[in-house]
């Protein structure tokens, strides 16, 4: 098989995990677009690990090696990528990116001049901890 297919089917995946990158608006579907391209990634290491190892006469295997590799990176990114997007969304209600980027800058203050709360006293520490 000839180098050229893999290498255009992991370019195809590459785009369509990138343009869901960008276009989409659930962090979820994100995620799998991440995990999209990374896909893409392994593939062509696999592709040239395979094409190279024919040419040299040590064969190390090391693009395969690299693709196990990023397979567990991957699988630990993913975990930790859902278990936040779940943390948010009991907290928000929402996984929606541009709706949780707007609830987080409109809590912010809105420059220097803005008035900072008043300092507790003891006694309603106090209270607000009981």
């Amino acid at each position: 098989m000839h180098l050229a297919y893999p290498a255009v089917l992991s370019a195809l995946l590459f785009c369509t995990g990138l343009y869901g990158v960008l276009a989409r608006r659930n962090a979820i579907l994100v995620l799998m677009s991440v995990e999209l391209m990374l896909n893409a990634v392994n593939l062509n290491l696999v592709a040239f690990d395979v094409w190279l190892s024919r040419t040299a006469e040590e064969t190390l295997h090391s693009g395969q090696a690299l693709t196990l590799f990023t397979i567990a990176i991957a699988a630990a990114e993913i975990g930790i990528g859902l278990a936040i997007v779940l943390a948010v969304y009991r907290n928000r209600g929402t996984s929606d990116i541009d709706k949780l980027r707007d609830t987080a800058e409109s809590h912010e203050p809105d420059g220097p001049d803005s008035e900072a709360p008043a300092p507790r006293t003891a006694g309603e520490k106090a209270e607000a901890t009981a």
